[in-house]
């Protein structure tokens, strides 16, 4: 009797277990027919679309990895469309940019090689061809930085580094320069030294691009180069006294491709201060801008003490 009863309970036990196996398998059935629906719609183009599971489900795990492929998939799509769009834009920019003063310039020279001008005026032109060609070159060496610095072999070559003494070797270069555009200029660098990690082609190129901006945009007439030393950063201020840029400007100042109507002038690809932005952040810095219009323009840049 008492065996009888034993049989029974395991009978209904096993019933019961057989119930539960075969409830939980529809629903992963089910659950798997809603993934691969999901996923087809996914593969025809819907993005948004997102593979739901309670967190108790058995197919909760895999669901939530799936939705981390498609999301991790748009995201790339979406950087894709970006670099698409900008690469148009650089195409359209460069073809203006570019050819229009390369035309000019090929006017000029055509001038004074079929004896158009001669005398002082010949002497004109060549001088205006040859500002138009140093012009084209800084053009294409921007272009050059931007293709580069985006490229997927890009990398620096960060090593520890005096930065006031390579900071003097590079503004020495710029002193002729701003003594032929009568620009007014201080140089204050500590003479104690203060060492960082960068990359010494990179870090010229920020010193770089951030001077050349105030000689083609800035309409100054002088120009502060300061460097001192904060509790745990190296600052390093470029200051003008030129028209400044506007409060509507500043928080797009730093985007590819944007200029300004007003602080910066026709000139330029729209590129350097972008280049200045991810070159600094590539090497664990960062860059402020402060400006007021028809008074002055401030950027400095931020990089770790390395003590």
């Amino acid at each position: 009797m008492l065996l009888n009863v034993i049989l029974g309970i395991l009978f209904c036990l096993a019933l019961l277990l057989s119930i539960v196996c075969c409830t939980k398998l529809v629903r992963v059935k089910r659950k798997l027919s809603d993934m691969t629906e999901a996923l087809s719609d996914i593969q025809a183009g819907n993005g948004n679309r997102k593979i739901l599971a309670a967190d108790n489900e058995l197919t909760a795990e895999l669901s939530f990895k799936m939705n981390e492929i498609v999301y991790a998939y748009e995201e790339q799509l979406s950087q894709l469309r970006s670099a698409d769009e900008t690469n148009r834009q650089l195409m359209t920019s460069l073809s203006h940019d570019v050819r229009t003063p390369l035309t000019t310039l090929l006017g000029y020279l055509d001038a004074v090689h079929r004896g158009i001008v001669t005398g002082k005026n010949r002497e004109d032109y060549l001088e205006i061809s040859r500002r138009k060609a140093y012009d084209l070159k800084e053009y294409i060496d921007v272009l050059f930085d931007w293709f580069k610095l985006n490229s997927s072999e890009f990398s620096l070559s960060i090593e520890r580094t005096e930065l006031a003494e390579l900071t003097r070797n590079i503004l020495k270069d710029w002193i002729p320069v701003f003594e032929e555009k009568n620009l007014i200029y201080e140089i204050e660098l500590p003479e104690k030294p203060l060492l960082t990690r960068v990359d010494l082609g990179g870090y010229a190129r920020i010193i770089h691009n951030l001077v050349q901006n105030v000689i083609n945009h800035s309409q100054a007439t002088q120009i502060k180069i300061k460097m001192v030393k904060q509790k745990n950063d190296i600052e390093i201020c470029i200051m003008d006294n030129g028209i400044g840029i506007e409060k509507t400007d500043l928080q797009h100042i730093f985007q590819r491709l944007y200029k300004c109507d007003k602080g910066r002038s026709n000139k330029g690809s729209g590129l350097g201060l972008a280049i200045v932005r991810q070159m600094v952040e590539k090497m664990d810095g960062r860059i402020t801008v402060q400006s007021e219009p028809n008074q002055y323009t401030n950027f400095t840049v931020f990089f770790p003490l390395d003590a």
